[in-house]
């Protein structure tokens, strides 16, 4: 497969050479790109729409079978998406769509086959046999099938995309669960010999995504600054994933270090020192600040599990790990913090989604507005 950029009207064009039939045709392909300044940008575009190119299934398209596609779709977004995200596709579509539409030709797909899809899912769709998939997931699922169709449109192997009349149940409200401040002093009492106590009170403290906490290394705790940066990750989904990154650009922030936290850190540091003293060679070095005594970081599955068998063994009421930040946004909301307050401390893209995430919590700001009207109409 050859191509190469041409310049029309002050823009590039891709222009692809094909062969169908024994005959060479070129298909033209804009970029969308001026051509001042974008030289190199039109480039990769180049590239990537010849790589895409040869990976289309060489078969007829009588023969192309659907979960073939979607195979093929999936090594396309591996190319354009953050690895993890990848590592979802690749899970959902292993595990629940591929299966599904194995013998299933691409051009025999059709809106009423994908319904059947979805309404089975929805009653009894969770690998673990205990009822159907949330309408959250099954959103995730319709993205997939939703993406892979697109592009058989695009590459002219389907004449539309049968998934975008599909019906899916209203999205569920998720109801938040988080402790008090209180429920939080009594978990810290209660774990303070567990070896994941600091990195509890830290993520409690901060409001930090799993991700985010044990993505905790030197580098982002300034001892004399008294500042602590989230700028690393550590996420899995399938395989451990770590990124000198966060989620997007809101996620890398800046906290004071609170004399409770710096205490916590230095703790840690000193622990860190002795044990590499005492492990010697069998120390595995590197920079995280939560790890086992032998340097071997916390996993993102270990954590998850531990807290849930630490909130059983003290008798306190079941909450996710990721309901720690919940509770650390709950407490700012009923200290009279604003959304926008909360929205920067979380590292949320944008106020929409604190407020529909923490809006209902926000009770004491709607307590001062209500007295602040009774006062105004009755007082």
């Amino acid at each position: 497969m050859t191509g190469s950029l041409q310049i029309k009207s002050e823009k590039y064009y891709i222009v692809i050479n094909t062969t169908e039939n024994g005959k060479r045709k070129q298909k033209w392909i804009t970029t969308g790109l001026p051509v001042k300044g974008n030289k190199r940008k039109a480039e990769q575009m180049l590239r990537d729409k010849l790589h895409e190119y040869e990976l289309v299934p060489k078969v007829a398209e009588k023969d192309i079978l659907f979960a073939d596609y979607i195979r093929f779709w999936l090594e396309a977004a591996k190319r354009r998406v953050d690895v993890v995200t990848y590592q979802g596709y690749e899970l959902m579509a292993n595990e629940q769509v591929i299966p599904y539409f194995d013998k299933v030709m691409l051009k025999k797909v059709t809106h009423e086959m994908l319904q059947a899809f979805f309404d089975e899912k929805r009653m009894s769709g969770r690998k673990d046999g205990k009822g159907g998939l949330s309408a959250s997931s099954l959103r995730q699922y319709k993205n997939i099938l939703n993406q892979t169709l697109t592009l058989a449109v695009k590459s002219g192997l389907i004449p539309s995309n049968p998934c975008q009349f599909v019906e899916l149940p209203r999205k569920d409200h998720y109801e938040t669960h988080y402790y008090s401040a209180e429920q939080l002093k009594t978990l810290f009492d209660s774990i303070k010999d567990d070896p994941l106590y600091p990195l509890i009170r830290i993520t409690a403290l901060y409001g930090l995504r799993r991700s985010e906490v044990l993505g905790l290394k030197w580098d982002s705790i300034d001892f004399d600054a008294k500042r602590l940066t989230i700028k690393h990750t550590v996420s899995k989904v399938t395989k451990t994933i770590e990124k000198d990154k966060t989620k997007n650009s809101s996620s890398h922030r800046s906290f004071p270090l609170t004399p409770d936290a710096e205490e916590i850190f230095r703790i840690a540091k000193d622990s860190e020192a002795d044990n590499r003293r005492l492990f010697g060679k069998d120390y595995q070095g590197n920079n995280y600040v939560f790890k086992w005594p032998n340097g071997v970081p916390f996993s993102p599955d270990y954590v998850s599990a531990h807290f849930s068998l630490l909130l059983k063994r003290n008798d306190l009421p079941h909450i996710r790990f990721h309901e720690l930040r919940h509770s650390c946004a709950s407490l700012l909301l009923n200290s009279g913090f604003t959304l926008k307050d909360v929205q920067e401390w979380m590292g949320h893209a944008d106020i929409q989604m604190t407020a529909n995430i923490y809006g209902h919590l926000d009770t004491a700001r709607k307590q001062t507005l209500a007295d602040t009207l009774s006062g105004s109409l009755f007082g």
